[in-house]
């Protein structure tokens, strides 16, 4: 988590370290295989497109699982930006009722009007200390908005 300018950015940690650490690993792991299976037993004749052909599948595997290191929170006085998996969310504090963190939960969560609510995954448990911090000073941001 940094904060500049009184905006917070926050980006999970643990889960940042793993995703690029599989990602390697998968990368590596599937052009090892394309390199060294160039023939098996059974008479199986891998070609050079087939062995591209793999190195992409791996590349193309190694993205996919990149996509869980993409969560960020950005909040400044004006409102926060959410930034999932998949989708991006960008809120003013008016719109936002309580900055929460369920008990057993994974991440922390955005409540919303109408009973709903829009996760945080780039605050999640499993960060510990990092986790608090971030969400001290999302509620302080938050707190200080709805005081305006």
């Amino acid at each position: 988590m940094t904060t500049t300018n009184g905006a917070v950015v926050a980006r999970p940690r643990k889960v940042l370290i793993a995703a690029w650490i599989g990602a390697v690993i998968i990368v590596a792991l599937f052009t090892v295989i394309a390199v060294f299976l160039t023939s098996t037993y059974t008479g199986v004749y891998f070609r050079l497109a087939d062995q591209i052909a793999l190195i992409l599948i791996g590349l193309f595997i190694a993205g996919g699982l990149l996509l869980v290191a993409r969560p960020r929170v950005r909040a400044d006085a004006e409102g926060i930006e959410v930034r999932n998996i998949i989708t991006t969310h960008r809120l003013p504090w008016s719109a936002v009722e309580r900055v929460s963190f369920p008990d057993g939960a994974p991440w922390a969560r955005l409540d919303l009007a109408d009973d709903e609510y829009i996760h945080v995954m780039a605050v999640q448990a499993v960060d510990g200390e990092r986790a608090v911090a971030a969400m001290r000073e999302l509620r302080a941001l938050h707190a200080a908005a709805r005081a305006r």
